[in-house]
């Protein structure tokens, strides 16, 4: 059972709902502590007074706002806990919205929270339903930690989730990270949009979605122990200068379609554009080889020299390429 990280309850309008708050993910990753390298004794932090010099207990400190450097006004659990605000106690509901109004970027940690009681039963499962009902999501307030935070309220599998959110002021603008001004053609927009159909799945549960570098470290910690040698790491691809654009949407594609053979059921893709070429103004009469070798006169070649010859190769007449009409909305 996960460990129970608040206690409150769910206000919404006139409706309370008793919960319990517990995290709804866990850290897999391998830590490391810091060590002596002549001893390998362990380092570790002391916290240490700085007018007294000496190394305090947990139970002395507190917190406290430094106003200049001579004055801190000190800050204690209870003035903390009669803060005047109706978040102190609650998640406060504030306002409805749909999902896709919200930016990602300001959606943070999830947690899932519990009904606190047969009490609690009813009218959890009735907020549950609701949002289930209205495909919104609930937007919040609550006050952890010593601050007041924004939330988003949703339902994953029949139980609340909450997310902390970012406030506004908040997300740094991106406007200063706008690339220079480019021109990006249709076919180029086409074999992109074909790289994705063919990158395209629908799940994250498959091997290309797990934590590889964890897995690598636990193979290296492994055969430290057993004192065998390392795993040889494999070389490092050297990323390709990209020259032409269509030319390296065209290699992805094809490598994709490789991968995906291999772990996917194959999907339905665009079909790449294929590049303008450049023709000349003027056309040019193809000579046509007789399977003897002796070449034919040009007034003999008719418009449809398309066809191949006995000698295998076919002569054309210069064409004026009709671009790709771009990809439909």
């Amino acid at each position: 059972m996960p460990r129970t990280i608040w206690s409150g309850a769910i206000s919404f309008g006139l409706v309370t709902v008793p919960i319990h708050v517990v995290g709804a993910t866990e850290d897999h990753s391998i830590h490391f502590h810091q060590y002596h390298l002549e001893d390998m004794g362990r380092v570790r932090y002391r916290k240490v007074c700085e007018l007294e010099g000496r190394e305090v207990a947990q139970d002395e400190i507190g917190k406290g706002y430094e106003l200049t450097k001579t004055q801190v006004i000190p800050i204690t659990d209870e003035d903390l806990s009669n803060l005047p605000l109706p978040t102190a106690k609650a998640i406060e509901i504030d306002a409805f919205v749909p999902l896709a109004s919200i930016d990602p970027i300001r959606i943070a940690e999830g947690y899932y929270l519990q009904p606190a009681g047969q009490v609690a039963a009813k009218p959890y499962k009735l907020l549950v339903q609701a949002l289930g009902r209205s495909s919104k999501v609930a937007v919040a307030k609550y006050a952890w930690s010593g601050r007041e935070r924004l939330g988003l309220l949703r339902v994953r599998d029949d139980v609340l989730v909450l997310h902390a959110m970012r406030w506004p002021d908040e997300v740094r603008d991106p406007a200063e990270l706008l690339p220079p001004p480019v021109e990006v053609t249709d076919e180029e927009i086409e074999g992109a949009l074909a790289l994705m159909d063919t990158m395209t799945t629908d799940s994250l549960e498959g091997p290309e979605f797990q934590d590889q570098y964890t897995e690598a470290l636990a193979q290296i910690i492994e055969a430290k122990r057993e004192e065998k040698p390392l795993p040889e790491a494999p070389e490092p691809e050297q990323p390709a200068q990209v020259l032409d654009l269509m030319a390296a949407l065209n290699a992805s594609v094809q490598q994709a379609r490789a991968s995906r053979g291999e772990r996917r059921e194959p999907a339905e893709v665009h079909e790449l554009p294929s590049p303008k070429r450049k023709t000349t103004a003027k056309k040019q009469t193809a000579a046509k080889r007789t399977p003897t070798g002796k070449t034919t006169t040009a007034k003999k070649t008719t418009a449809t020299t398309g066809k191949t010859t006995a000698a295998g190769k076919q002569p054309t007449t210069a064409k004026k390429t009709t671009p790709r009409k771009p990809r439909s909305a």
